[in-house]
C-alpha cells in the first residue's frame, strides 16, 4: 500500500467518515479514529469545531486541497453573485481532477489528479496537466488517444461503485464526454453529508 492510499484512508478514520463510499475503506470496519486514542469518547463539539469538520469533509472530498488554495475558491464563491456556498460547490465540481473523477475515468479523486498531471487528458483537443484548471459549460474532456486502454482508465470506467451525474454526458467507449453545466449541491452525488453552508461561515468568522 503506497503512501498516498495510506493518508486517503487516514482522512476517513480521522474525520470518521468514509468520504468517497469505497468499500474498502477501514471506516466500514473501525468506525473510530486513528491512533492509540482513538476510541477515547469525544466531547460535544464546539460551534467551531463543527464548521472546522464541515471544511475539513469538503477539502479532503476533492483530495486534500491545500489550505491557500481551498481558501482562494471560498474568496473567489464569496465574491460572485448568487448563493457562496452554491458557488463553492460549482467551483468546485468544475477542476479539472474532479471532471475526470466524476466521468469515470479514474477510481478516486487522488488517482484523478495524476492522471491529469502526467498529460493524458485533453480539453477541446488541447493537452492540459493543471488538476485545478476550470472547466467551461460546454467544454469536451477527452483521454488522450494513447492513454484509452490503460488498465486504470478501463477499471475505472467499468466500476459500479458510483454513476456519472447528470451535469455530465460521457461516452465510455470514446472515453470522451462533456460538462452540461454548472451543477447544484443537490445534485452533486456526495457518499456523505456536505455542508458548504459551515464552510462559508468558518472562513466568515
Amino acid at each position: 500500500m503506497t503512501k498516498r492510499v495510506e493518508a486517503k484512508y487516514k482522512i476517513n478514520r480521522r474525520l470518521g467518515v468514509n468520504l468517497w463510499g469505497r468499500p474498502k475503506s477501514p471506516i466500514n470496519k473501525k468506525a473510530y479514529g486513528p491512533g492509540q486514542h482513538g476510541q477515547r469518547r469525544k466531547s460535544k463539539p464546539t460551534d467551531y469545531g463543527v464548521q472546522l469538520m464541515a471544511k475539513q469533509k469538503l477539502k479532503g472530498y476533492y483530495g486534500n486541497i491545500g489550505e491557500r488554495q481551498f481558501r482562494r475558491y471560498y474568496q473567489e464563491a464569496v465574491r460572485r453573485k448568487g448563493d457562496a456556498s452554491e458557488n463553492l460547490i460549482e467551483l468546485l465540481e468544475r477542476r479539472l481532477d474532479t471532471v475526470v473523477y466524476r466521468m469515470k475515468f479514474a477510481i478516486t479523486p487522488f488517482a484523478a489528479r495524476q492522471f491529469v498531471n502526467h498529460g493524458h487528458v485533453l480539453v477541446n483537443g488541447k493537452r492540459v496537466n493543471i488538476p485545478s484548471y476550470l472547466v467551461r459549460d460546454g467544454d469536451q474532456i477527452e483521454v488522450k488517444e494513447k492513454s484509452k486502454q490503460l488498465a486504470v482508465v478501463l477499471d475505472a470506467a467499468q466500476s459500479a461503485e458510483r454513476d456519472v451525474p447528470e451535469y455530465l454526458e460521457v461516452d465510455h467507449r470514446a472515453m470522451r464526454g462533456r460538462f452540461l453545466r454548472a451543477p447544484k449541491l443537490s445534485d452533486v452525488p456526495y457518499p456523505v453529508q456536505m455542508e458548504p453552508n459551515l464552510v462559508v461561515e468558518f472562513y466568515s468568522r
